[in-house]
């Protein structure tokens, strides 16, 4: 039951858009995090020869003017030996000085935004420094660092994915290096509120303003780090683990306080499926939370969601993030549906295990998405294109049917266990992870090399089109062939246990066959009559354009007949007598006619070329003197 009769009629009217344009897709065009398609990977980072062990930041920030002011301390531990430091960090920001022991070192801010600091000495143990800066922040990533308002009331809010956080501080962005704590302190005029990552330790009144300061004691991403400024109502809601007790912090506007009091509670149920499905809030000792911002979609900042809306699957995507994306983060952007196609499959989750009635739209919206285009594969083999990083139809739906592909593959049981393990393997947990390694913990739980599955199905590209003729005979032994086509040459063949259900109007029975090559036959020995069958009633399979064809007994007399269907290079027609003049037509699924012959057949069978015809589904007419027939025909290569 929702929250109130106000809710579940603004949220089924949600679902009931999504049989068209879905929540799916209000969900990628908001959340995915795209806009900027054109945007490039910057030229050049940080070097990468120091871990960074803390960070405390205090920052400056009046929510009216677009502008930051403060300083960053890095305690770090090099690598080994360096005489050099660097730090992301946009050429529009002015440093002031950089604190070093009580001294100011030197610096250049280089070409690809690069701050390149020189140290007195060499610097081999672990150390600090400060550095002092200001400035109107740049506009890249989605947002970076945002000025607008609410309601008419001043607003400042940031977004760092993937290469934004140089733009408002000096960090180090890439995916190689987690900070492991932080303390980030914002001074901001009286009547506002500051929002960040942990949890807030202290609120204290200086002057005019207030200063907000918030701790966070996790490992945390550069581009999880956020701020956000403006009047925000603050409320909780709470979520119990038998003994314990998850507090879930909003920071909303007051206009919206009510719409989103009434909504919010529905985390509840999903922090709590997701902690029996995977495990505990990974931050569970601090908090969870959202915090509203002026972008129609979400992020996934640890520990505080920013959020545009309140719609379920939104809140359900966003919070799967604390453990696929912020617990354990993708290791490079090649791998980002580690991050967005588990939130995908996540929020799916929620509806079967919670509101069943949109479980299936929520499949069959992915499976027509990701099928709209013949190509396109969940690897990401360009990163300096920020729209194909997260691109709806292959990071997000893709990313995430083909974990529920998985699953079908692997069972429920081995395929939870590996995610877990996944999830709790101590190299990876509060870290970095690349695609390899979650491989490697599905097959250790499945027993199984998946090379070929991740091959098919994560580097390929495309998806498979099935092409199913049938018969049953008096005994109700079902017969099957089964072919299959191809949307894209980069997988030859998609190798899976298929499900096939066979019913009549009384009875029927879901049948498992596993279907290593086309023109594969099968036989099931079945205790009823069939008068039709479905294909993957479930939808664990992405495919397109199945065709399901029953056939006729070819032991019937008086009639004609073709065979074999499919085919892939000609049709016999089998005529129950000598002799026969006929005429035979062939139309396409559109209705235009590809083939008209008047034949006549001194024997009893005639055999009609298609060799040249393209594979799809047709239908055969045959007229004689006697009767007609007409029979669709699926061309088969």
């Amino acid at each position: 039951m929702r929250n109130s009769i106000l809710i579940l009629i603004l949220f089924n009217f949600t679902k009931v858009i999504s049989a068209q344009i879905s929540d799916m897709e209000l969900l990628y065009e908001a959340e995915r995090k795209a806009f900027h398609s054109g945007q490039q990977v910057p030229a050049i980072q940080a070097l990468n020869n120091y871990n960074l062990s803390y960070q405390r930041m205090y920052w400056e920030i009046n929510p009216a003017i677009n502008y930051i002011k403060g300083y960053v301390s890095s305690h770090f531990q090099p690598n080994a030996a360096m005489s050099q430091i660097e730090f992301d960090m946009s050429n529009q920001l002015t440093v002031d000085s950089i604190v070093y022991h009580n001294t100011h070192l030197g610096f250049t801010q280089i070409a690809g935004d690069i701050l390149q600091i020189n140290f007195p000495t060499a610097v081999s143990q672990p150390d600090s420094l400060c550095i002092y800066y200001q400035g109107v922040p740049g506009f890249t990533g989605f947002g970076s660092f945002v000025q607008s308002t609410h309601d008419t009331v001043p607003i400042i809010w940031t977004l760092s994915e993937p290469y934004g956080a140089k733009d408002w501080w000096p960090c180090k962005q890439n995916l190689q290096d987690k900070v492991d704590s932080i303390d980030v302190i914002i001074r901001c005029p009286q009547g506002n509120r500051a929002a960040s990552n942990g949890i807030l330790v202290s609120e204290a009144v200086a002057g005019s303003d207030n200063i907000f300061h918030w701790k966070h004691r996790y490992p945390i991403a550069t581009y999880l780090i956020c701020l956000a400024v403006t009047n925000y109502s603050v409320y909780s809601d709470f979520v119990p683990f038998g003994g314990d007790t998850v507090e879930v912090l909003n920071y909303v506007y007051p206009e919206d306080l009510a719409l989103a009091q009434s909504t919010t509670p529905n985390i509840i149920e999903q922090m709590q499926l997701y902690d029996t499905l995977f495990g505990l809030y990974p931050f569970h000792r601090e908090k969870y939370g959202h915090a509203q911002m002026g972008w129609g979609g979400g992020m996934e900042h640890q520990t505080f969601t920013f959020m545009g809306g309140w719609s379920y699957e939104l809140m359900a995507h966003e919070l799967a993030h604390q453990w696929f994306g912020d617990k354990v983060t993708c290791g490079s952007w090649e791998d980002i549906w580690l991050n967005e196609g588990f939130a995908t499959y996540l929020s799916g989750l929620c509806y079967e295990h919670l509101d069943p009635v949109w479980w299936m739209p929520f499949k069959e919206g992915r499976i027509n998405n990701i099928t709209s285009q013949p190509n396109g594969s969940v690897f990401c083999s360009d990163t300096t294109d920020v729209g194909r990083i997260f691109s709806g139809r292959l990071t997000y739906a893709k990313g995430g049917m083909i974990l529920h592909t998985l699953r079908w593959l692997m069972g429920d049981s081995a395929f939870y266990q590996g995610v877990r393990d996944y999830l709790n393997d101590a190299s990876i947990a509060y870290n970095f992870a690349k695609t390899t390694q979650f491989i490697s913990h599905m097959e250790q739980a499945y027993g199984q090399s998946l090379t070929w599955y991740f091959s098919d199905w994560y580097y390929g590209e495309g998806y498979p089109s099935y092409q199913i003729s049938w018969s049953q005979d008096g005994s109700n032994q079902v017969s099957l062939t089964v072919n299959q086509t191809q949307s894209h040459s980069s997988v030859p063949f998609f190798q899976l246990p298929i499900p096939i259900q066979f019913k009549n109007q009384t009875t029927d029975t879901i049948v498992v066959f596993q279907h290593d090559f086309s023109g594969q036959s099968f036989t099931a020995n079945l205790s009823f009559q069939v008068d039709s069958i479905i294909f993957d009633p479930q939808r664990w399979i992405i495919s397109k354009d199945n065709v399901l064809s029953g056939i006729n007994e070819m032991a019937e007399v008086g009639s004609i007949k073709n065979y074999p269907n499919p085919t892939a290079d000609a049709i016999n027609i089998s005529f129950p007598e000598l002799g026969v003049k006929a005429v035979v037509q062939l139309t396409d699924v559109y209705g235009r006619l590809i083939i008209s012959e008047e034949i006549y057949s001194t024997g009893n069978v005639f055999s009609l070329s298609v060799d040249y015809l393209e594979e799809g589904v047709y239908f055969l007419v045959i007229s004689t003197s006697k009767e007609k027939t007409a029979t669709k025909v699926v061309i088969a290569k």
